[in-house]
């Protein structure tokens, strides 16, 4: 089970953690933008004030390559660090927990072709955004040859999770809309999973409710709104730990890349048509449980939305997302054989009726020109 600590103004719970784990030679894996965050300059204090070395590892970017992993796991080893501290989004958490997971392993050979053996290294994660809940789950991803790597184990879950509200002041809104869309899309799609539980579930109820009861707060930068919506975000992650995305996320990475968006804006995008979709097609559920326990589901998914109907849920979900006013997509027709080309398989495995080809090109004619999808599973 993990610890989650929360910040205050001086960082002393931070200090009281670094004490009680006899922690003398940190790895700070962050990205530049740490500098603007008062916990930046918690760290530039540190040495000085508590004779603990910090050894700063940003040699990464969005999407971050297994090269710059390995340079990580060198300078871990190389200057005998003895825990690693996150500080920031999705890629500075996939970069530390790659580091925690290798820094054992053998450097002669890849170590992706490894087996993830346990080690003592402590990892805490301090995230700055309200939306991946990457500091919940034992996934972490890199790119190899341009080629994406997903890693899973759980030794990638950080022991300890700071909440430290203040790191979102600084977000841009656009930011913000899209990072809470992530964690809203990671509470829909782990409920409806195959692989859900009553766990998940109640983990998916806790994070939405969190969400829509924080969302205007949080938009207008309110301080308790912020601490919530880091809150929402990480119950959502722990949901997806468990449950795993489905269809939506599946459709979304494409959108990502072709469009230039953030992944949180197509992952929206995404599930506000394939929702309605799959609520037309419930009669194909492909969900081990069954079509009944399925339309139960998605009643009980309405109800967390504060709605009493399921299409009345999916229909509150497209306002949300057409109330933030996104930018629209510079999208055409013709990149729709581009995108369903693209669709991760393994997720659409996730999804409780598994759109084929002819459904997912409905989808993403719906998403580029405003068409209605009605092709159901063949």
């Amino acid at each position: 089970m993990q610890d989650i600590i929360y910040a205050t103004e001086d960082y002393r719970e931070l200090d009281a953690y670094l004490a009680e784990n006899g922690i003398r030679s940190a790895m700070l894996v962050c990205g530049s933008s740490i500098r603007l965050l008062p916990i930046g300059r918690y760290f530039q204090s540190l040495e000085a004030r508590r004779d603990i070395r910090i050894t700063r590892f940003s040699d990464f970017q969005p999407n971050p390559l297994y090269e710059s992993v390995v340079k990580g796991v060198e300078l871990f080893n190389g200057n005998r660090c003895d825990s690693i501290i996150a500080v920031g989004g999705g890629s500075a958490m996939d970069v530390a927990k790659c580091i925690r997971l290798f820094c054992g392993m053998d450097k002669s050979q890849s170590y992706l072709l490894q087996k993830a053996v346990p080690n003592p290294v402590r990892l805490l994660a301090v995230p700055t955004t309200a939306g991946t809940g990457s500091e919940a789950t034992r996934y972490a991803v890199v790119y190899l040859n341009g080629e994406k790597q997903s890693i899973a184990d759980d030794s990638c879950i950080p022991q300890t999770v700071l909440m430290d509200g203040s790191a979102l002041r600084t977000l841009p809104l656009y930011q913000k809309k899209c990072t809470m869309l992530d964690a809203l899309c990671h509470g829909a799609e782990s409920y409806w999973s195959v692989n859900s539980t009553s766990e998940s579930r109640d983990l998916s109820e806790t994070a939405i409710g969190m969400i829509l009861d924080n969302m205007e707060g949080y938009l207008a930068n309110r301080e308790d709104a912020n601490k919530n919506m880091l809150l929402a975000a990480h119950y959502a992650g722990r949901a997806i730990n468990i449950a795993q995305t489905t269809a939506g996320h599946a459709m979304c990475y494409k959108l990502t890349s072709l469009y230039g968006i953030p992944h949180g804006h197509a992952a929206a995008l995404c599930v506000s048509v394939l929702w309605p979709w799959m609520l037309s097609n419930i009669q194909s559920c492909t969900d081990p449980r069954g079509e009944t326990y399925l339309r139960d589901m998605f009643r009980k998914l309405a109800g967390a939305f504060a709605c009493r109907e399921a299409f009345e849920a999916a229909e509150k979900f497209g306002r949300i997302v057409s109330s933030l006013r996104l930018p629209a997509l510079p999208a055409d027709e013709a990149d729709c054989g581009t995108l369903c080309s693209t669709v991760n398989p393994i997720r659409l495995k996730n999804n409780p009726i598994r759109p084929d080809h002819k459904a997912i090109e409905s989808l993403y004619r719906q998403l580029l020109v405003g068409e209605n999808p009605t092709a159901g599973p063949e």
